[in-house]
């Protein structure tokens, strides 16, 4: 009987595929698993096996399956149904989770070769570049990349297609595995002389030839081979790094049969070499809430820890961690920011050891494809450290999922889809293994406090910081007045001028937070009032002054920063505001001995810069710290008591329905850096409105009368957490066309959903990327079902998309945007 399977492909196409499975993969192939399968005229694609059955679909060609990658699944059938549940929730295809889910490394790609035709003869004398082009193929197939740089060409394709009319070349699609497993070359004793006797006549032998000799005396020390159970491999690396060994004499012990060289393949990801030590104890405080939270898992699955910030809700969550891992369980530990694993990896590799594995995308692809097969294969990895990403992880006995800082807007992914917040996703992904989920801020969201309000969650609080520190000290610093006196010294107040001169007496150190990075958000000319704007993207371009660019955040559009207007070309361009560079030049112009670092995306690119930045400032070796939101949470400084907030007005005048809401969560996450343990913190917030309401309540951390006020504008505006919100962005580069789409589908859509239905407006930046952008927002009652809501508005995308006039538009689905 003939075998089927369908197979999804990591293409954002709606459709699981079928393909025949050849008789000689029957009975091997397995659902989770990945095949090599055609697909259209000359791709070929990794695939996963959704299903497998009997049941040829009717009047479809079916194309065979090439071949099989896997013995074994790589994806569990638990993965399967959440990558079900999150194609159906966020509106994208089950492509596009598998896309987004899977590592790189584990996907092949198809790579277009050109090879020679062998029995190709030319018919008249060829050209130089044509002969040239032969001649690089001559021998071995090329790629199209290879082809251009032998030949020097920037575009080498019509030279090409030239010579595929005249029969000389062809083309194919070759796989290319992007992931290769790191192989290390060891060094060992050939079998020969293993013995006692033989060891013996060989040293008796050898001392004729003492640079021999040396070799062999260096590999015995390394290996320990005469001490029975301490024994040890010797990578060639490691024995030729010593100082009497040579490449030539080492050769030479190979070529005789005394040694011999063999391959390993090794980890990429580091092997935990700390001590393990126990944990720290908890106190009295800390012990009540962990039993509390504890208690209410017996009812809820979910629960929200609202903890102060220095609460030591991390020590609390260790100690639940360890109870999961002793009854042979996974936890996973979600953190908002890649910057955060640093100072929590080391306080959890104390603990766990080489049970810990940490995931997030600073690692190499790799290093992501060797920790999912270490979960897949091992039973080391029982507690998973990591970023959104890591949900998607290959999971077998979860017991615990942690979110904490729950509150953070970077759980959300935004581009490309699917559009998912790993938060809501987590307690999903934990219902299907019957696992618990904390959600743990000192500054929840309002969502998620008003699920624990009404019931839906648990509700623990802890309302005192470890070893009864008090909250820091808050002081209001008026930017508007202080300008007005001509007080400003670059962009510090007096206030803050002076307390961080009182930091610098007292050996302490300063974080200053400005959340924008970049020298200035624009420059502009003070002659013409020119601002240079991106080519792809309606908005200015930031200046970076260290590289000398202005620099667009949204596509990466850079150009050098011109020395004249290019408007009216006069000397004359200016930077207005103020970024973390900027910060920095002005602390170091004010503070000339002071060592300052950056702490953005710009100065922590890669996974060891964040560690680098980190490690210096908790040794103490950096006395200013300027950054922008990495430094708002999680991160602990015992040196640390001064925290400045440079401009509090940028984050409360942000035209959005969660802005004080959002500007009260990062000012007290930023305020909780400040005092930790023997001294009481002190904050200076800089902004031109002291008497701000938002002010006011971060200054007597109210958390409570924020989220009162905050309810009730949502409940009259129609917001969550009363209502469900579903974002429509129509797209495309022709400004008329996504216009004229955005109109039509927005009065389809008051058809079926009347009043709910706002817009189309035109977001704040309204071209990305050289794509026009509107926007239709959907607000659904709660107790509206959410799942027809969207499957209603799928078919009147579909129905606006399949129209000849808006081919070239498309549109995207937001679900629960933050």
């Amino acid at each position: 009987m003939q075998i089927y399977v369908n197979v999804i492909l990591p293409l954002p196409i709606a459709n699981v595929y079928t393909y025949i499975l050849p008789q000689e993969y029957a009975g091997s192939v397995k659902v989770g698993a990945r095949v090599i399968v055609p697909f259209g005229k000359s791709k070929i694609y990794t695939a996963l096996v959704y299903e497998i059955h009997f049941s040829a679909p009717e009047n479809v060609e079916l194309k065979s399956v090439i071949s099989v990658l896997d013995e074994q699944s790589v994806v569990r059938s638990t993965q399967l149904r959440f990558w079900e549940w999150l194609s159906g929730y966020y509106q994208c295809t089950l492509g596009e989770v598998y896309k987004a889910a899977l590592p790189s490394g584990l996907k092949l790609e198809s790579e277009t070769i050109i090879s020679l035709v062998e029995d190709f003869e030319a018919e008249y004398p060829l050209k130089e570049r044509e002969q040239k082009l032969l001649d690089c193929l001559s021998g071995k197939s090329k790629t199209v990349k290879e082809l251009g740089a032998l030949m020097q060409l920037k575009n080498v394709l019509p030279l090409v297609k030239r010579m595929m009319e005249l029969g000389a070349v062809e083309i194919n699609e070759e796989l290319k595995m992007k992931y290769k497993p790191k192989r290390e070359k060891y060094v060992r004793l050939t079998s020969d002389y293993r013995t006692e006797t033989s060891l013996q006549n060989l040293f008796d032998k050898i001392k004729k030839y003492p640079k021999q000799e040396r070799v062999l005396l260096s590999y015995f020390q390394l290996s320990a081979f005469l001490n029975k159970g301490m024994q040890k491999e010797v990578t060639k690396k490691e024995l030729l790094a010593q100082r009497e060994v040579s490449i030539s004499s080492l050769a030479t012990l190979e070529k005789n049969g005394i040694l011999e060289e063999y391959q390993k393949e090794i980890e990429r990801v580091e092997r935990i070499t700390a001590e393990v030590e126990p944990k720290h104890p908890l106190s009295e405080v800390q012990d009540k809430t962990k039993m509390q939270i504890q208690q209410q898992f017996q009812e809820k699955q979910v629960v929200l820890l609202h903890g102060v910030t220095s609460s030591g809700k991390t020590e609390i969550y260790i100690h639940l961690i360890q109870e999961i891992v002793s009854k042979g369980e996974q936890a996973l530990f979600l953190l908002p920011e890649i910057a955060l694993t640093t100072q929590i990896t080391n306080r959890l590799h104390r603990v766990f050891g080489d049970k810990l594995l940490v995931y997030h995308s600073k690692f190499t692809d790799s290093e992501r494809v060797e920790i999912w097969k270490k979960l897949l294969t091992e039973e080391s990895g029982q507690v998973i450290l990591g970023v959104r990403s890591s949900v998607f992880l290959p999971f077998k006995k979860l017991g615990l999922i942690i979110v904490d800082e729950e509150h953070e807007t970077t759980y959300k992914q935004y581009d490309p889809a699917p559009r998912y917040h790993a938060g809501n996703s987590a307690i999903v992904l934990a219902s299907m293994h019957g696992a618990k989920v904390l959600l743990g801020s000192a500054t929840p969201s309002i969502e998620s406090y008003n699920n624990a309000v009404i019931g839906k969650y648990g509700l623990v609080e802890l309302k005192q910081r470890y070893a009864g520190i008090e909250m820091p000290e808050i002081r209001v610093a008026n930017i508007k007045e202080a300008r007005r006196k001509k007080e400003l010294k670059g962009h510090f107040t007096p206030e803050l001028i002076e307390e961080m001169t009182l930091a610098f007496q007292r050996k302490e150190q300063v974080i200053l937070f400005q959340n924008r990075r970049g020298f200035s958000p624009y420059v502009e000319c003070r002659s013409c009032s020119y601002i240079p704007k991106c080519e792809n993207c309606d908005i200015s371009l930031s200046y970076h002054k260290n590289q000398g660019t202005l620099v667009c955040h949204y596509c990466g559009y850079t150009i050098p920063m011109p020395r004249e207007c290019p408007h009216c070309h006069i000397e004359a361009l200016e930077p207005v505001g103020f970024g973390t560079e900027r910060v920095e030049e002005n602390v170091k112009e004010v503070f000339p001995n002071c060592k300052v670092v950056r702490l953005d995306i710009d100065s922590a690119k890669t996974k060891t810069a964040h560690e680098k930045i980190i490690g210096e400032f908790e040794s103490g070796k950096i006395d200013v710290l300027v950054g922008t939101q990495m430094v708002s949470k999680g991160l602990d400084f015992e040196r640390v008591r001064l925290v400045g907030i440079l401009n509090a007005d940028a984050l409360l005048n942000f035209p959005d329905f969660r802005a004080y809401e959002r500007a009260f969560q990062m000012m007290s996450q930023v305020s909780g850096r400040a005092g930790r343990k023997n001294r009481r913190g002190l904050v200076v917030i800089q902004t031109s409105t002291p008497e701000h309401p938002i002010i006011e309540l971060v200054k007597n951390n109210d958390f409570q009368s924020l989220y009162e006020e905050q309810l009730l504008q949502r409940r009259s505006y129609k917001y969550p957490p009363y209502y469900r919100l579903i974002y429509i962005n129509i797209k495309g580069r022709e400004f008329k066309q996504v216009e004229q789409a955005a109109n039509f589908l927005a009065v389809q859509m008051r058809r079926v959903f009347s009043e709910r239905v706002y817009g189309p407006d035109k977001p704040i930046v309204t071209r990305v990327q050289q794509l026009y952008i509107q926007r239709i927002m959907l607000k659904v009652e709660q107790k509206a079902s959410f799942v027809k809501a969207k499957e209603l508005l799928k078919v009147l995308i579909d129905q606006t998309m399949s129209l000849p006039q808006f081919r070239a538009v498309f549109i995207q689905i937001d679900v629960d945007p933050m």
